[in-house]
Protein backbone atom coordinates (compact mmCIF):
# COMPACT_ATOMS: atom_id res chain seq x y z
CA UNK A 1 0.00 0.00 0.00
CA UNK A 2 2.55 2.58 1.25
CA UNK A 3 4.75 1.52 -1.87
CA UNK A 4 1.89 2.81 -4.51
CA UNK A 5 1.01 5.90 -2.38
CA UNK A 6 4.54 6.90 -3.40
CA UNK A 7 4.71 5.71 -6.80
CA UNK A 8 1.75 8.39 -7.19
CA UNK A 9 3.82 10.91 -5.72
CA UNK A 10 6.63 10.31 -7.40
CA UNK A 11 4.28 10.42 -10.63
CA UNK A 12 2.58 13.44 -9.54
CA UNK A 13 5.99 15.42 -8.57
CA UNK A 14 7.24 14.20 -12.05
CA UNK A 15 4.44 15.63 -13.81
CA UNK A 16 5.29 18.82 -11.86
CA UNK A 17 8.74 18.97 -12.66
CA UNK A 18 8.01 18.54 -16.05
CA UNK A 19 5.24 21.31 -16.66
CA UNK A 20 7.37 23.35 -14.52
CA UNK A 21 10.43 22.76 -17.11
CA UNK A 22 8.38 23.71 -20.17
CA UNK A 23 7.22 26.60 -18.63
CA UNK A 24 10.98 28.15 -18.02
CA UNK A 25 11.81 26.64 -21.37
CA UNK A 26 8.86 28.80 -23.32
CA UNK A 27 9.80 31.77 -21.12
CA UNK A 28 13.30 31.37 -22.27
CA UNK A 29 12.16 31.21 -25.92
CA UNK A 30 9.94 33.83 -25.72
CA UNK A 31 12.36 36.46 -24.14
CA UNK A 32 14.80 35.03 -26.83
CA UNK A 33 12.60 36.31 -29.31
CA UNK A 34 11.92 39.30 -28.05
CA UNK A 35 15.46 40.19 -27.58
CA UNK A 36 15.95 39.23 -30.76
CA UNK A 37 13.20 40.90 -32.52
CA UNK A 38 14.04 44.55 -33.76
CA UNK A 39 12.77 47.37 -31.65
CA UNK A 40 9.48 48.67 -33.14
CA UNK A 41 9.68 52.22 -34.51
CA UNK A 42 7.81 55.11 -33.11
CA UNK A 43 7.47 59.08 -33.60
CA UNK A 44 7.72 61.30 -30.83
CA UNK A 45 6.62 64.71 -29.45
CA UNK A 46 6.73 66.65 -27.03
CA UNK A 47 3.48 67.68 -25.28
CA UNK A 48 2.49 71.56 -25.80
CA UNK A 49 0.12 73.96 -24.93
CA UNK A 50 -2.89 75.65 -26.23
CA UNK A 51 -4.84 78.66 -25.07
CA UNK A 52 -8.39 77.88 -24.82
CA UNK A 53 -11.25 78.80 -22.99
CA UNK A 54 -12.07 76.19 -20.22
CA UNK A 55 -15.34 74.22 -19.74
CA UNK A 56 -16.57 72.39 -16.75
CA UNK A 57 -19.55 70.11 -17.21
CA UNK A 58 -21.68 68.87 -14.39
CA UNK A 59 -25.39 67.56 -13.93
CA UNK A 60 -27.83 70.56 -12.91
CA UNK A 61 -31.32 70.68 -11.78
CA UNK A 62 -34.07 73.20 -12.53
CA UNK A 63 -35.51 75.09 -9.72
CA UNK A 64 -37.93 77.92 -9.80
CA UNK A 65 -36.92 81.39 -8.83
CA UNK A 66 -39.75 81.60 -6.62
CA UNK A 67 -42.24 78.52 -4.84
CA UNK A 68 -45.22 80.39 -3.36
CA UNK A 69 -47.48 78.50 -1.26
CA UNK A 70 -50.94 79.87 -1.40
CA UNK A 71 -52.62 80.48 2.20
CA UNK A 72 -56.17 81.48 3.00
CA UNK A 73 -55.38 84.48 5.48
CA UNK A 74 -59.25 84.15 6.68
CA UNK A 75 -61.08 81.70 8.00
CA UNK A 76 -64.40 80.69 6.23
CA UNK A 77 -65.68 77.97 3.48
CA UNK A 78 -64.03 77.47 0.28
CA UNK A 79 -66.78 78.49 -2.67
CA UNK A 80 -64.81 78.60 -5.83
CA UNK A 81 -62.23 77.75 -7.88
CA UNK A 82 -61.14 79.78 -10.96
CA UNK A 83 -58.08 77.37 -12.55
CA UNK A 84 -57.17 74.27 -13.12
CA UNK A 85 -54.11 72.44 -12.09
CA UNK A 86 -51.18 72.92 -13.85
CA UNK A 87 -52.38 76.30 -15.47
CA UNK A 88 -49.66 79.14 -15.68
CA UNK A 89 -51.52 82.28 -14.03
CA UNK A 90 -50.17 85.80 -13.48
CA UNK A 91 -49.44 88.04 -10.68
CA UNK A 92 -52.72 89.36 -9.29
CA UNK A 93 -54.58 86.36 -10.76
CA UNK A 94 -57.41 85.41 -8.60
CA UNK A 95 -57.56 81.90 -7.79
CA UNK A 96 -60.16 81.08 -4.96
CA UNK A 97 -62.86 82.74 -3.34
CA UNK A 98 -63.78 82.26 0.59
CA UNK A 99 -67.39 82.98 1.38
CA UNK A 100 -67.48 86.45 1.71
CA UNK A 101 -71.13 87.32 2.84
CA UNK A 102 -69.80 87.78 6.64
CA UNK A 103 -67.07 89.91 5.79
CA UNK A 104 -68.75 91.70 3.54
CA UNK A 105 -71.08 92.76 5.95
CA UNK A 106 -69.17 93.87 8.53
CA UNK A 107 -67.43 96.21 5.69
CA UNK A 108 -70.64 97.52 5.29
CA UNK A 109 -71.39 98.55 8.97
CA UNK A 110 -68.05 100.26 9.36
CA UNK A 111 -68.51 102.02 6.05
CA UNK A 112 -72.55 103.08 7.73
CA UNK A 113 -70.53 103.64 11.09
CA UNK A 114 -68.02 106.50 9.12
CA UNK A 115 -70.75 108.08 7.47
CA UNK A 116 -73.11 108.67 10.80
CA UNK A 117 -69.74 110.22 12.33
CA UNK A 118 -69.15 112.46 9.39
CA UNK A 119 -73.09 113.40 10.06
CA UNK A 120 -72.27 114.28 13.84
CA UNK A 121 -69.09 115.87 12.79
CA UNK A 122 -70.48 117.85 10.00
CA UNK A 123 -72.94 119.08 12.78
CA UNK A 124 -71.05 119.67 15.32
CA UNK A 125 -68.31 122.15 13.53
CA UNK A 126 -71.65 124.09 12.51
CA UNK A 127 -72.69 124.35 16.16
CA UNK A 128 -69.16 125.10 17.19
CA UNK A 129 -69.17 128.02 14.29
CA UNK A 130 -72.61 129.66 16.06
CA UNK A 131 -71.16 129.40 19.72
CA UNK A 132 -67.92 130.59 18.17
CA UNK A 133 -70.03 134.20 17.12
CA UNK A 134 -72.34 134.14 20.75
CA UNK A 135 -69.10 133.19 23.11
CA UNK A 136 -67.72 136.61 21.36
CA UNK A 137 -71.05 138.75 22.17
CA UNK A 138 -70.73 137.09 25.44
CA UNK A 139 -74.37 135.96 24.65
CA UNK A 140 -72.79 132.10 25.76
CA UNK A 141 -70.57 131.30 28.85
CA UNK A 142 -66.67 130.45 27.50
CA UNK A 143 -66.90 127.21 29.57
CA UNK A 144 -70.10 125.96 27.12
CA UNK A 145 -67.90 126.94 23.70
CA UNK A 146 -65.21 124.44 25.55
CA UNK A 147 -67.23 121.87 26.00
CA UNK A 148 -69.01 122.37 22.48
CA UNK A 149 -65.23 122.38 20.90
CA UNK A 150 -63.99 119.26 23.01
CA UNK A 151 -67.12 117.12 21.49
CA UNK A 152 -65.99 118.35 18.05
CA UNK A 153 -62.66 116.65 18.40
CA UNK A 154 -63.89 113.66 20.15
CA UNK A 155 -66.16 113.31 16.91
CA UNK A 156 -63.02 114.06 14.82
CA UNK A 157 -60.88 111.34 16.73
CA UNK A 158 -63.84 108.69 16.71
CA UNK A 159 -63.99 109.48 12.57
CA UNK A 160 -60.33 108.92 12.08
CA UNK A 161 -60.62 105.20 14.45
CA UNK A 162 -63.92 104.15 11.92
CA UNK A 163 -62.38 105.34 8.87
CA UNK A 164 -59.52 103.09 9.59
CA UNK A 165 -61.53 99.72 10.87
CA UNK A 166 -63.56 100.32 7.66
CA UNK A 167 -60.33 100.20 5.52
CA UNK A 168 -59.72 97.29 7.95
CA UNK A 169 -62.70 95.49 7.06
CA UNK A 170 -62.17 96.13 3.11
CA UNK A 171 -59.02 94.81 3.37
CA UNK A 172 -60.09 91.52 4.93
CA UNK A 173 -62.91 91.81 2.55
CA UNK A 174 -60.46 91.74 0.28
CA UNK A 175 -59.16 88.63 1.61
CA UNK A 176 -61.74 86.25 -0.07
CA UNK A 177 -60.74 86.74 -3.37
CA UNK A 178 -57.47 84.18 -2.94
CA UNK A 179 -55.15 85.53 -5.35
CA UNK A 180 -51.74 84.99 -7.07
CA UNK A 181 -48.56 86.28 -5.42
CA UNK A 182 -46.48 85.45 -8.56
CA UNK A 183 -46.40 84.87 -12.06
CA UNK A 184 -46.26 80.92 -12.26
CA UNK A 185 -47.37 77.70 -12.88
CA UNK A 186 -49.79 75.95 -10.25
CA UNK A 187 -49.77 72.74 -8.66
CA UNK A 188 -52.19 70.48 -7.17
CA UNK A 189 -55.17 71.76 -5.45
CA UNK A 190 -54.78 70.10 -1.83
CA UNK A 191 -58.15 71.52 -0.66
CA UNK A 192 -61.25 71.20 -2.80
CA UNK A 193 -64.37 73.47 -2.79
CA UNK A 194 -66.58 73.26 0.35
CA UNK A 195 -63.75 73.22 2.99
CA UNK A 196 -63.89 75.06 5.60
CA UNK A 197 -60.40 76.95 5.62
CA UNK A 198 -58.34 79.24 7.94
CA UNK A 199 -55.01 80.50 7.92
CA UNK A 200 -53.96 77.62 9.26
CA UNK A 201 -55.21 75.21 7.45
CA UNK A 202 -51.92 75.13 4.93
CA UNK A 203 -50.89 75.36 1.18
CA UNK A 204 -54.84 75.65 -0.76
CA UNK A 205 -52.31 75.18 -3.45
CA UNK A 206 -48.68 75.87 -4.89
CA UNK A 207 -47.12 78.15 -7.36
CA UNK A 208 -43.84 77.80 -9.07
CA UNK A 209 -42.38 80.45 -10.77
CA UNK A 210 -40.87 79.52 -14.54
CA UNK A 211 -39.65 82.82 -16.07
CA UNK A 212 -36.87 83.76 -15.32
CA UNK A 213 -35.83 80.26 -13.75
CA UNK A 214 -32.54 79.18 -11.71
CA UNK A 215 -30.62 75.90 -12.48
CA UNK A 216 -28.31 74.68 -9.69
CA UNK A 217 -25.26 72.36 -10.63
CA UNK A 218 -22.32 71.07 -7.79
CA UNK A 219 -18.85 72.12 -9.16
CA UNK A 220 -15.78 70.03 -7.89
CA UNK A 221 -13.39 72.17 -5.62
CA UNK A 222 -10.38 71.51 -7.49
CA UNK A 223 -12.56 72.29 -10.79
CA UNK A 224 -13.44 75.90 -9.52
CA UNK A 225 -10.19 76.75 -8.08
CA UNK A 226 -9.03 76.05 -12.08
CA UNK A 227 -12.36 78.05 -12.99
CA UNK A 228 -11.32 81.17 -10.42
CA UNK A 229 -7.65 80.77 -11.34
CA UNK A 230 -8.41 81.41 -14.94
CA UNK A 231 -10.62 84.20 -14.53
CA UNK A 232 -8.15 86.17 -11.98
CA UNK A 233 -11.50 86.45 -9.78
CA UNK A 234 -13.78 83.98 -7.79
CA UNK A 235 -17.58 85.94 -7.87
CA UNK A 236 -17.95 86.68 -11.52
CA UNK A 237 -20.54 86.30 -14.16
CA UNK A 238 -19.65 83.13 -16.62
CA UNK A 239 -21.60 82.12 -19.67
CA UNK A 240 -23.60 78.23 -19.49
CA UNK A 241 -25.37 76.28 -21.96
CA UNK A 242 -27.63 73.48 -20.96
CA UNK A 243 -28.28 70.28 -23.03
CA UNK A 244 -31.38 68.11 -22.65
CA UNK A 245 -31.98 64.86 -21.44
CA UNK A 246 -32.16 63.94 -25.30
CA UNK A 247 -28.81 65.65 -25.97
CA UNK A 248 -30.53 68.51 -27.67
CA UNK A 249 -29.38 72.02 -26.82
CA UNK A 250 -31.22 74.07 -24.91
CA UNK A 251 -31.53 77.21 -27.68
CA UNK A 252 -30.99 80.31 -25.04
CA UNK A 253 -28.11 80.74 -23.10
CA UNK A 254 -27.69 81.37 -19.03
CA UNK A 255 -25.71 82.98 -16.87
CA UNK A 256 -23.82 82.08 -13.89
CA UNK A 257 -24.12 84.45 -11.35
CA UNK A 258 -24.36 82.44 -7.76
CA UNK A 259 -22.04 80.47 -6.32
CA UNK A 260 -22.19 79.22 -2.42
CA UNK A 261 -19.60 80.39 -0.28
CA UNK A 262 -18.61 76.38 1.07
CA UNK A 263 -17.56 73.58 -0.02
CA UNK A 264 -19.43 70.42 0.85
CA UNK A 265 -17.88 68.11 3.14
CA UNK A 266 -19.41 65.10 2.05
CA UNK A 267 -19.21 65.71 -1.68
CA UNK A 268 -16.18 68.14 -2.13
CA UNK A 269 -18.13 70.28 -4.08
CA UNK A 270 -19.66 73.82 -4.43
CA UNK A 271 -23.43 74.53 -5.69
CA UNK A 272 -23.10 76.81 -8.33
CA UNK A 273 -25.98 78.53 -9.93
CA UNK A 274 -27.03 79.94 -13.43
CA UNK A 275 -29.98 81.91 -14.81
CA UNK A 276 -32.23 80.95 -17.61
CA UNK A 277 -34.76 82.89 -19.75
CA UNK A 278 -38.02 80.32 -19.69
CA UNK A 279 -40.06 82.07 -21.90
CA UNK A 280 -41.80 78.91 -23.14
CA UNK A 281 -41.85 77.07 -20.12
CA UNK A 282 -39.29 74.20 -21.82
CA UNK A 283 -37.52 74.18 -18.46
CA UNK A 284 -39.76 72.42 -15.85
CA UNK A 285 -38.71 72.64 -12.08
CA UNK A 286 -37.59 69.38 -10.74
CA UNK A 287 -35.65 68.31 -14.11
CA UNK A 288 -32.49 66.92 -14.34
CA UNK A 289 -30.30 68.14 -17.36
CA UNK A 290 -26.22 68.79 -17.73
CA UNK A 291 -25.26 72.11 -17.67
CA UNK A 292 -21.73 73.48 -19.40
CA UNK A 293 -20.06 76.45 -18.25
CA UNK A 294 -17.35 78.26 -19.82
CA UNK A 295 -14.84 80.45 -18.33
CA UNK A 296 -14.53 84.39 -19.10
CA UNK A 297 -10.85 84.25 -19.66
CA UNK A 298 -8.38 81.86 -21.97
CA UNK A 299 -5.43 80.11 -20.04
CA UNK A 300 -2.42 77.93 -21.24
CA UNK A 301 -3.27 73.66 -21.07
CA UNK A 302 -1.34 70.52 -21.83
CA UNK A 303 -3.06 68.87 -25.07
CA UNK A 304 -2.22 65.54 -26.26
CA UNK A 305 -3.07 64.52 -30.20
CA UNK A 306 -6.41 62.17 -29.75
CA UNK A 307 -4.40 59.46 -31.95
CA UNK A 308 -1.78 59.18 -29.57
CA UNK A 309 -4.47 58.44 -26.65
CA UNK A 310 -5.62 54.97 -26.13
CA UNK A 311 -8.37 53.44 -23.43
CA UNK A 312 -8.65 50.46 -21.61
CA UNK A 313 -10.87 49.51 -18.64
CA UNK A 314 -8.71 51.38 -16.33
CA UNK A 315 -9.31 54.99 -18.54
CA UNK A 316 -7.65 56.99 -21.11
CA UNK A 317 -3.49 56.45 -21.39
CA UNK A 318 -0.34 57.51 -23.28
CA UNK A 319 2.88 55.92 -24.24
CA UNK A 320 5.64 58.50 -22.41
CA UNK A 321 9.25 58.21 -22.71
CA UNK A 322 11.43 57.93 -19.42
CA UNK A 323 14.86 59.34 -19.45
CA UNK A 324 16.00 56.05 -20.42
CA UNK A 325 14.21 56.76 -24.21
CA UNK A 326 11.84 53.84 -22.80
CA UNK A 327 7.88 53.91 -23.22
CA UNK A 328 5.75 53.75 -19.77
CA UNK A 329 2.56 53.66 -19.72
CA UNK A 330 1.08 56.58 -18.05
CA UNK A 331 -2.81 57.01 -17.22
CA UNK A 332 -4.36 60.44 -17.98
CA UNK A 333 -7.68 62.44 -17.57
CA UNK A 334 -9.15 64.56 -20.15
CA UNK A 335 -11.66 67.71 -19.44
CA UNK A 336 -13.02 67.91 -22.98
CA UNK A 337 -11.62 68.78 -26.56
CA UNK A 338 -9.90 71.53 -28.36
CA UNK A 339 -10.20 70.48 -32.42
CA UNK A 340 -8.03 66.74 -32.95
CA UNK A 341 -6.64 67.77 -29.16
CA UNK A 342 -7.51 66.49 -25.89
CA UNK A 343 -7.37 68.68 -22.94
CA UNK A 344 -5.60 66.89 -20.35
CA UNK A 345 -6.23 67.71 -16.74
CA UNK A 346 -4.12 65.16 -15.25
CA UNK A 347 -1.55 62.86 -16.49
CA UNK A 348 0.82 65.06 -18.38
CA UNK A 349 2.73 68.72 -18.31
CA UNK A 350 4.43 70.48 -20.94
CA UNK A 351 7.57 69.14 -22.27
CA UNK A 352 6.55 65.52 -21.50
CA UNK A 353 7.52 63.31 -24.22
CA UNK A 354 4.88 60.65 -25.73
CA UNK A 355 4.60 58.22 -28.75
CA UNK A 356 2.34 59.50 -31.26
CA UNK A 357 2.72 57.20 -34.11
CA UNK A 358 3.40 52.82 -34.25
CA UNK A 359 1.56 52.14 -30.98
CA UNK A 360 0.59 49.47 -32.28
CA UNK A 361 3.79 47.66 -31.23
CA UNK A 362 4.99 49.40 -28.57
CA UNK A 363 4.91 47.77 -25.09
CA UNK A 364 5.68 49.42 -21.10
CA UNK A 365 9.37 48.76 -20.65
CA UNK A 366 10.68 47.66 -23.88
CA UNK A 367 13.26 49.26 -26.63
CA UNK A 368 11.32 51.22 -29.44
CA UNK A 369 13.63 53.15 -32.32
CA UNK A 370 12.28 56.80 -32.25
CA UNK A 371 12.44 57.76 -35.96
CA UNK A 372 10.80 61.15 -37.96
CA UNK A 373 7.51 61.79 -38.59
CA UNK A 374 8.54 61.89 -42.41
CA UNK A 375 10.23 58.82 -41.98
CA UNK A 376 7.04 57.00 -40.57
CA UNK A 377 5.01 58.21 -43.36
CA UNK A 378 8.28 56.50 -45.82
CA UNK A 379 7.53 53.07 -44.05
CA UNK A 380 3.78 53.32 -44.21
CA UNK A 381 4.01 53.92 -47.97
CA UNK A 382 5.76 50.91 -48.60
CA UNK A 383 4.09 48.90 -46.22
CA UNK A 384 0.84 49.86 -48.44
CA UNK A 385 2.67 49.18 -51.71
CA UNK A 386 3.77 46.01 -50.81
CA UNK A 387 0.33 45.15 -49.41
CA UNK A 388 -0.83 46.38 -52.79
CA UNK A 389 1.47 44.13 -54.42
CA UNK A 390 0.67 40.69 -52.54
CA UNK A 391 -3.39 41.59 -52.93
CA UNK A 392 -2.06 41.99 -56.61
CA UNK A 393 -0.24 38.82 -56.40
CA UNK A 394 -3.27 36.96 -54.83
CA UNK A 395 -5.80 38.15 -57.64
CA UNK A 396 -3.64 37.03 -59.97
CA UNK A 397 -3.77 33.56 -58.49
CA UNK A 398 -7.57 33.34 -58.12
CA UNK A 399 -7.75 34.25 -62.39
Amino acid sequence: MKKSIIIILAILLGAIALRYSGTVINTIKTNKEMKNKPAPQVTVDEIDEHSIIRTFEAPGRVVSKYRVDVLARISGYLTKSYFKEGDYVAQGQTLFQIEPTEYDNAAKMAQANVANLKAQLTYAEKQLARAQELVGKDYIAKSQYDQMLSQRDALKAQLSSAEASYSDAQRILGYTMVKSPVNGRVGIINVTLGNYVTPSTGALTTINSTNPIYVTFPLDSSDYALLANSDGEFNSNRKVELFMPSGEKYNIEGVQDFQDNKVDQSTGTITMRATFENTNNILIPGEFLTVKLYANKPSNVPVVPQTAVQENQAGKFVYTIDEKDLPQLTYIKTNGQDGSYWIVAEGLKKGDRIVTDGLQKVAPGLPITIITAEEMEQIKLQEQAEAQKAQDAENEKKK
